[in-house]
């Protein structure tokens, strides 16, 4: 049984569990703030934000961002969007950081030999017993439920994305690769990064092939859609928002990595719980790299990084698979694929709007924005606002999450798992 009742694959060796499932909004986090924001441009509109929209569109809005005027120069306008954002003076800050990020951050990455590989948790070909180990994973996941594998598939997706990652780090100002192999900290820090996350997609990529329960071709093409599409998280190529960016999307990951663990240990695949569980603590390590810096981006220039830290919440965390496409899916359906899957994960309890709440206090924990003095009276608006975004965005989740629950059910076919259906609030 899923959260909802419905039967979708029987165990022959475990009974599913059953019982409503914490709610969870990847996308009631991210479809309670869009109802409520301040209308945007189309281009700009994000079609999973929610919880965080309608506490943002609460919230006073005298809170702007870094001004023109600071920026030196000034930013670059390009087709409406504000590009090169940082000014002189706090790009020359980022720079001096090389050396914090060689005694800080990079011991944060793990030497090759001392990594798990996506080969060690996999059958293995050479082996007499291959096919033995191949027919013990198929009867694993045969107690997975096809909610879970929709789940587990769209988060597979955005690991495999990871060549738009590396490209969005490497569109930030002072911290880029600027030859594909510099020898600087943060070309370092990108490229072994990239490296780590590599064998996430991998292994869960390979690992769903065995199980005979998903279609790749299905997925590859979703993949490459993905791929193509990129992302834009507004982040101007301005290392201070791409930072606050990654410390809150990496924990993000983390959480959603480690309720997949659960639920996969729960259902009776142990392995497959330990892979989702080496990959949510490597994430942890990532999210830790990125804090770090923002860290010391605080001590250095607390007015800057709290506008900065305002700034990205005002434009919320925007997944970054939100452009995946199945190429079926919406013609179907009338909405994306990356909204049903959001859809999905609520009511399974992967990922929250509570638990985008939970990150938000606890990075404002972190960086002890609540205390922090000294600040300019724009980065005090700046404190006070984000300071009270947390509870917004719980009591809009609550409501939003009643509102749903009395909606209609739908069965929605998914490509991914050969257009078996989950039975589904739209």
């Amino acid at each position: 049984m899923t959260a909802q009742g419905t039967v979708l694959h029987q165990c022959p060796t475990k009974a599913l569990l059953s019982g409503p499932k914490a709610a969870r909004p990847q996308r009631i986090a991210q479809r309670v703030i869009a109802q409520a924001q301040p209308s945007r441009p189309a281009q700009q509109s994000r079609p999973n934000t929610a919880v965080q929209a309608a506490a943002v569109a609460e919230a006073p809005t005298h809170t702007s961002r870094v001004s023109e005027k600071q920026m030196g120069d000034g930013p670059t306008l390009v087709n409406g969007q504000i590009l090169h954002s940082l000014s002189k003076e706090r790009l020359e800050l980022v720079n001096s950081l090389e050396g914090y990020v060689s005694e800080r951050v990079l011991p944060l990455l793990k030497p090759v030999d001392k990594c798990w590989q996506p080969a060690d948790f996999l059958p293995d070909p050479s082996q007499e017993d291959y096919l033995d180990q191949l027919a013990e994973l198929r009867k694993r996941t045969d107690c997975l439920p096809d909610d879970y594998f929709v789940v587990l598939v769209g988060d597979m997706v955005t690991e495999e994305a990871l060549p738009t990652y590396m490209a969005m780090l490497n569109t930030l100002d002072g911290v880029r690769d600027e030859t594909g192999a510099e020898k600087s900290p943060w070309g370092k820090w990108t490229r072994e990064w990239t490296a780590e996350e590599n064998r996430h997609g991998d292994l869960m990529n390979k690992y769903c092939m065995l199980s005979g329960r998903v279609n790749m071709k299905a997925v590859e093409v979703t993949i490459q859609n993905l791929i193509g599409s990129g992302m834009d998280p507004k982040t101007e190529n301005n290392p201070y928002l791409g930072f606050i960016y990654t410390s809150f999307q990496e924990r993000a990951t983390k959480i959603s990595h480690g309720a997949t663990a659960r639920h996969a240990k729960d259902y009776g695949d142990k392995v497959l719980g330990q892979i989702t569980g080496a990959i949510a603590s490597d994430e942890a390590r990532h999210e830790s790299a990125y804090s770090r810096i923002v860290d010391e981006l605080f001590r250095k220039d607390p007015t800057g990084t709290t506008l900065a830290f305002a700034d990205m919440m005002k434009k919320q965390i925007v997944m970054p698979a939100h452009m995946m496409d199945d190429m079926v899916h919406k013609g179907r359906t009338g909405r994306n694929i990356f909204q049903d899957f959001s859809t999905v994960a609520e009511s399974t309890g992967t990922y929250t709007a509570q638990d985008y709440a939970s990150i938000l206090e606890h990075l404002i924990s972190r960086w002890e924005l609540e205390g922090m003095t000294g600040l300019s009276s724009e980065a005090q608006e700046a404190q006070e606002y984000v300071c009270k975004l947390p509870p917004r965005i719980r009591r809009l989740a609550d409501r939003t999450l009643m509102r749903k629950e009395k909606s209609k059910k739908r069965e929605v076919p998914f490509s991914w798992i050969y257009d078996r259906t989950i039975n589904m609030h739209i």
